[in-house]
């Protein structure tokens, strides 16, 4: 899950910076980014279905 949370932030931007800038607006984009990564994992590894 990791990865993919680590992939997810480099691809939308959140970064250290926007932590120090706008900690809402970091906290609510980590949240969003974790949901779906969770979500994909439960899609993939759990139910089977393919994501991608």
């Amino acid at each position: 899950m990791s990865l993919i949370v680590e992939q997810m932030k480099a691809s939308e931007g959140v970064t250290e910076e926007l932590k120090t800038a706008d900690q809402m607006a970091w906290v609510g984009a980590m949240n969003s980014i974790r949901n779906r990564a969770e979500e994909i994992i439960l899609r993939e590894m759990i139910y089977g279905e393919d994501v991608v």
